[in-house]
């Protein structure tokens, strides 16, 4: 990680320009004109990405400093798949009014807000009073981020295996961040809530099911209409879809029940939820979150591109029409070239993130939170402060270079 300079500093007019005076003129434009902001320093490309360290991985509640180079390789993947500036940021504290505080209070330094790696159920909270406070996108990747890369899989699959998505019966094994998320997108996708049946170590999610709290009483109000119970065996009796968020093992006679010719994601990391051969034997199709097996589950296929879609229309949120539309051009990358084991693009895949950004930008177009962009600057001058800009408040005529 480094911060490098994108203009020249070789001159007393390149330092007067660069610092005093020339800046001047730019902190009294944008003072008079906030949005201005997003055109005349970092902010418009630049994203924080913020953690408290308390799910980092499958590494647990390591902390913030033990949480740094997983920040720093996330700002590595959005530079270079989604040409965003990035800034790790850990927070040494865990309570939510706290970290709330501080990312507000760090807002106007940036473009949009990514959350990462932060324990449920506070980050639902999290996130979604950020998003309130903020005129900024904020997006928990490990929700929204896993969410979007499982529905282009899901929607790739199904096109594969001549099944129609919305007719889909699928079976969540995971009540955390990323099960919440991936059955919200789900049905805003088109899958029906009855279909769907999510579970926790506790077993089936259902509205008579004493103890809900959170979140998951919004999961037994729009799934499982049909009130079943029991465990993750009883879960997948007649299920399409198998999909594990949740790190913990699925047994083999549990997988029986499935409906022929189905599909499995098993998405915990390092171990999946089941061996990829022994899915095999009981799906057409299976997915890991693994790079050494095929249809990588991934989440570096979203969040570059959306950021950076996001950037590009300066939204003041992600909305859930611009997720969809971020899995839905994930999906129609690989199209043409769908078989079994490349059901999702390579997270090297070139093609993927300006594919994103451009569907997501139109999205937040069509969603009503895409803010007018002004033009861009102009050229900045090699030297002195006289080069005019409709932007900018003219230059007094004479300036000083000296400091």
């Amino acid at each position: 990680m480094a911060i490098s300079c994108t203009v020249p500093l070789s001159s007393r007019d390149d330092l007067s320009l660069a610092y005093t005076p020339g800046v001047a003129r730019v902190c009294e434009a944008i003072a008079e004109s906030p949005e201005l902001a997003a055109d005349y320093t970092w902010a418009g490309n630049t994203v924080a990405v913020v953690t408290d360290g308390s799910a980092v991985l499958g590494l647990g509640n390591i902390g913030p400093k033990a949480a740094m180079p997983v920040m720093e390789g996330k700002a590595v993947l959005f530079k270079q798949f989604g040409g965003v500036d990035a800034v790790p940021i850990c927070l040494d504290t865990q309570d939510v009014e706290g970290i709330i505080a501080v990312v507000k209070a760090l807002g106007p330094s940036f473009g949009g807000i990514n959350l990462e790696d932060i324990s449920a159920p506070r980050c639902f909270e999290i996130e979604r009073r950020l998003d309130e406070a903020l005129d900024i996108p904020v997006f928990h990747d490990d929700q929204h981020g896993t969410a979007i890369v499982v529905l282009a899989a899901l929607r790739n699959a199904a096109t594969l295996l001549g099944r129609r998505f919305a007719d889909l019966r699928v079976v969540i094994s995971g009540a955390g961040a990323a099960g919440v998320a991936i059955t919200n997108t789900l049905i805003t996708a088109g899958i029906q809530g009855a279909n769907v049946i999510v579970c926790d170590s506790r077993g089936i999610i259902h509205a008579e099911r004493p103890g809900l709290s959170g979140a998951k009483i919004e999961l037994a109000r729009t799934t499982n209409y049909s009130g079943r119970t029991g465990g993750i065996k009883e879960a997948l009796i007649g299920a399409d879809v198998l999909i594990g968020v949740s790190g913990g093992q699925i047994e083999e006679s549990a997988l029986t029940g499935m409906a022929p010719g189905g599909i499995i994601f098993a998405l915990a990391n390092p171990t999946p939820e089941v061996p990829p051969a022994l899915a095999h034997k009981y799906a057409a199709i299976v997915a890991t979150g693994r790079s050494d097996f095929p249809n990588q589950i991934n989440n570096v296929l979203a969040f570059p591109g959306i950021f950076r879609g996001a950037l590009d229309a300066r939204a003041t949120r992600i909305t859930e029409g611009m997720k969809v539309a971020a899995a839905e051009a994930i999906a129609e990358v690989v199209a043409d070239e769908l078989r079994p084991d490349a059901i999702v693009p390579s997270a090297l895949d070139p093609r993927v993130a300006p594919a994103v950004a451009a569907a997501v930008a139109r999205a937040a177009e069509r969603d009503g939170v895409a803010r007018f962009r002004p033009a861009p600057p102009p050229p900045a001058p090699s030297a002195g402060l006289t080069v005019p800009s409709p932007l900018i408040p003219p230059a007094p005529e004479v300036v000083s270079a000296s400091l």
